[in-house]
């Protein structure tokens, strides 16, 4: 069940683009760490050019104010996981929505079973319902 957190400089993309782009990242969820079908919890985040700091970490990148920064709070994937995911989202990214694959952080959080509740104040996968 990721949680998926979508960061952007806010007037470079259209409504339609942002769903364009929160489409793409849905499908690399479902396809490479296998999100359950109808499992879609996705917040995108439109910030002032000037409070989005993200520098190369001396990697040699020209960011650009296309830049995105994906969150994904999820729990039980592998390091082979996260790889195959953070790959195929630059790719995908970069097909789908004209992305530079340098203006693409990807960072992901781990959780545990305990730590969500999809309404009514339960933890559904702990207590079954899930």
């Amino acid at each position: 069940m990721p949680l998926v957190k979508i960061d952007v400089i806010k007037g470079r993309r259209s409504p339609a683009q942002l769903r364009t782009l929160a489409d793409t990242v849905q499908t690399v969820m479902l396809q490479k760490v296998k999100a359950p079908p109808r499992d879609r919890y996705q917040i995108i985040t439109q910030h002032e050019k000037d409070v989005i700091i993200c520098d190369d970490t001396n990697l040699g990148f020209e960011r650009t104010d296309d830049l995105v920064v994906v969150q994904v709070f999820q729990q039980g994937r592998t390091t082979e996981d996260k790889q195959n995911m953070f790959a195929a989202l630059a790719d995908h990214l970069s097909t789908e929505c004209g992305l530079e694959k340098t203006d693409l952080v990807i960072s992901c959080v781990e959780n545990k079973s305990e730590d969500w509740s999809f309404g009514l104040g339960e933890a559904q996968i702990l207590n079954g319902k899930l």
